[in-house]
């Protein structure tokens, strides 16, 4: 695990500091070890991941700290900054059931998987402190997942192979927060890398960086205020909609589909699953369209694509909302003459956040107009801030 860039302009120095003084307010001890994993944003290549599809995220200045300091028992004793209370504990052993707070279980699964792996993880006390919102779409999850992977790995005295520890991080979401999610997310935080996207394809779970070249354009993430669980139920009811989708068109995956192949196939599916089908095979298009378009620096076209994105996915997938749809629009009519590309929803939907990719010396003016629309629009105040992309985890404090 990469120690932490001494030259970051993430302020890891600060978030360590901050963590480290609530660990001494709740245990009157001093952390031994700290942690840091990122959030992620998704540029395009939304609902493709558990389809076999392409996506292209990228790891963000905003994560989530963990100090710790283990114990001579199997006990787990944590706090949440952001939720302040009595701490979570439980008994570190070989058949760890979920639990509540719900926070707490994407912990439990993360050690249940190591584990399973053969680590023998100790009781430990801890802090957790985010700096990412919660239910935004900017993988508060995965990062949480992968910030304990790396603590659990320290005092284990192991060491897993990066694909490993995100596929371990992905099965504690599935079995112990209940949401069947692809592998972008932990992937995107385990592989961030400074300056670069990723662009994985999730089939074969290649990944190839792809630089985002230049300083003249920057990155906005807007945040609705409108929160969302994706284990309600839309998140799987689309997920089962797109399997449901393969199977009619006899492909093992929406992947191996074709926009010319679905739209022979318009009689044949139920008008629901067309649209769920049309997104996916129509978003790995525009995906790799995405990368050419980053490596020509070409971001007028990059812009179109994305606003293409937010329009399948708020026509054919019906994962949008009116706020999502009110950023847009407020993008839109700003146009590139005002300083902004385009703009699409992110994450899985129902609220959460939108990306816009902005001209770097004008995105304070952006970031005024967009407040101002949204927020008459909604009434709501957004929560906006630039980002490039960032590293993935990084170790700050060990022995």
């Amino acid at each position: 695990m990469p120690a932490a860039d001494p030259n970051s302009t993430d302020d890891h120095d600060h978030a360590s500091s901050v963590t480290r003084q609530i660990f001494r307010d709740k245990t009157g001890a001093e952390a031994s070890h700290v942690v840091y994993a990122p959030g992620r944003v998704n540029l395009i290549g939304e609902h493709t991941d558990y389809n076999g599809g392409f996506v292209l995220p990228m790891a963000i200045g905003l994560g989530i700290t963990i100090a710790a300091r283990p114990r001579t028992d199997r006990r787990v004793r944590m706090w949440s900054a952001q939720r302040p209370a009595e701490p979570v504990e439980f008994e570190v052993s070989g058949a760890m059931p979920p639990g509540e707070p719900a926070w707490s279980n994407y912990v439990r699964g993360v050690i249940a998987g190591l584990q399973a792996a053969g680590a023998e993880v100790p009781g430990f006390d801890a802090v957790v402190h985010a700096t990412l919102p919660g239910g935004g779409g900017l993988s508060s999850s995965a990062a949480l997942e992968v910030a304990m992977a790396t603590l659990g790995e320290l005092l284990a005295g192991v060491t897993l192979d990066p694909e490993r520890r995100a596929l371990l991080c992905q099965k504690a979401e599935h079995d112990f927060a209940g949401t069947p999610c692809g592998i972008m997310d932990q992937f995107a935080v385990v592989f961030g890398k400074r300056g670069h996207l990723l662009l994985i394809d999730c089939q074969s779970r290649a990944r190839t960086l792809v630089p985002m070249r230049g300083d003249d354009v920057s990155l906005l993430v807007i945040n609705t205020m409108v929160k969302h669980e994706l284990n309600d139920g839309g998140y799987k009811s689309r997920r089962d909609d797109c399997y449901e989708a393969a199977r009619r068109l006899g492909v093992g995956e929406l992947r191996d589909a074709t926009p010319r192949r679905v739209d022979e196939a318009r009689a044949l599916l139920p008008e629901r699953l067309f649209r769920r089908a049309r997104h996916v095979v129509t978003e790995n298009v525009r995906t790799l369209a995405a990368v050419d378009a980053l490596r020509a620096g070409e971001w007028q076209q990059l812009g179109e694509l994305m606003y293409a994105s937010h329009a399948s996915l708020r026509d054919d997938y019906d994962v949008s909302c009116a706020e999502l749809d009110a950023v847009v629009a407020a993008a839109r009519g700003l146009g590139p003459e005002r300083g902004i590309f385009g703009c699409r929803m992110t994450g899985g939907g129902f609220g959460g956040c939108c990306i816009a990719l902005v001209q770097a010396a004008r995105a304070a003016e952006v970031e005024a107009a967009l407040r101002a629309s949204y927020r008459a629009a909604t009434g709501i105040e957004p929560t906006i801030f630039a980002t490039q992309p960032a590293d993935g985890p990084a170790v700050l404090l060990q022995p």
